[in-house]
């Protein structure tokens, strides 16, 4: 229980120290939403309903402190204000649409990364210098190198556009109405799979690399060689003590992809118009959306702390050592 509460007590004043970042980041920035709105407009706004813009999103005048009083108070109560480009729905409408999206694919991306690099890790580690090594060792190289958004224009390019195997974007076809239907939710299957296979491109290398170094590192370790005098099978010796204790700087590597569940993947929904958090980020910050950009920021703040909290618990379980640490 100390250890849970010193650990909440950290990330609590992480979380408000993120926070207190992402209400003088935009304010440090030039230019003002609402004075972008009122100049667009010329003259068919009076200079007296610039005082009401200000008011309908929140941005209201008075000392700094007090506006960052007022900022925390509404991050703790649930309000976010309203969005500027979507107006006039609140930023917690216009998120928690894209957020649906955005774990269905991210979610399912990662999870299917991180069990396929782990695995292919653990082996491509335990038959080191074999083919299936050096095969698995340079393309998770590669596939790490690679810039995500080279990854998405290449699996565009050839499946998307020069085949035309799948669809080129959207999440669904538009023409289909939303419904708990085999037609609507095999549309989004379709749509989803160019990707999905661009995300775990980019994120299978690296979980791959990670798993295989740990697991190298070792081998040559005491108790490995114990086992395997004990006679022991490879199996059991491969899974049961080199890979379960290879397995916790992996699970770091979990949690910050965890953590960039929520924030979404940007380049990937930008290039294939996925209405996830990603792509909607990227738009409030094309349109100054400052309610939605320091919501999105705050989520993507508040999944990174969970996950990593989550990561320091699973650490005392898979490693009880650590519990008097």
């Amino acid at each position: 229980m100390a250890f849970l509460l010193r650990r909440l007590v950290f990330y609590m004043a992480a979380f408000i120290a993120a926070a207190t970042i992402n209400f003088f980041l935009p304010r440090l920035m030039p230019g003002d939403p609402v004075q972008i709105m009122f100049s667009s407009a010329g003259t068919e706004l009076p200079p007296e309903s610039l005082q009401a813009l200000k008011l309908t999103f929140g941005f209201v005048d008075g000392p700094l402190w007090q506006q960052y009083l007022t900022y925390l108070g509404s991050i703790f109560t649930g309000d976010l204000g309203r969005s500027i480009k979507y107006f006039p729905l609140p930023v917690t409408s216009v998120l928690g649409h894209a957020l649906v999206w955005t774990v269905g694919l991210m979610g399912t991306a990662t999870i299917v990364s991180f069990a396929l690099g782990t695995f292919l890790g653990i082996v491509a580690a335990w038959r080191r210098g074999s083919t299936f090594d050096v095969i698995v060792s340079v393309g998770a190289i590669f596939a790490t190198s690679v810039p995500a958004v080279v990854t998405s224009l290449i699996v565009l390019f050839i499946f998307g556009f020069t085949l035309g195997w799948f669809p080129n974007g959207y999440a669904a076809d538009p023409s289909l109405d939303p419904a708990f239907s085999l037609q609507y939710i095999g549309s989004l299957a379709y749509h989803g799979i160019l990707p999905m296979v661009t995300l775990c491109t980019v994120l299978i290398g690296g979980f791959t690399v990670t798993m295989r170094n740990n697991m190298i590192n070792l081998l040559g370790e005491d108790y490995i060689v114990m086992a395997r005098a004990k006679g022991l099978s490879d199996r059991h010796v491969m899974l049961w003590y080199a890979a379960r204790n290879a397995l916790l700087p992996t699970v770091s590597s979990l949690a910050i992809a965890i953590g960039t569940i929520l924030g979404g993947s940007l380049v990937t929904e930008v290039v294939y118009n996925y209405p996830g958090l990603g792509n909607i980020l990227y738009q409030a910050i094309l349109a100054r959306d400052y309610p939605v950009i320091q919501g999105q920021l705050l989520i993507m703040t508040a999944t990174m702390l969970i996950a990593n909290f989550i990561v320091d618990v699973s650490y005392v379980m898979l490693d009880p050592r650590l519990k008097g640490a």
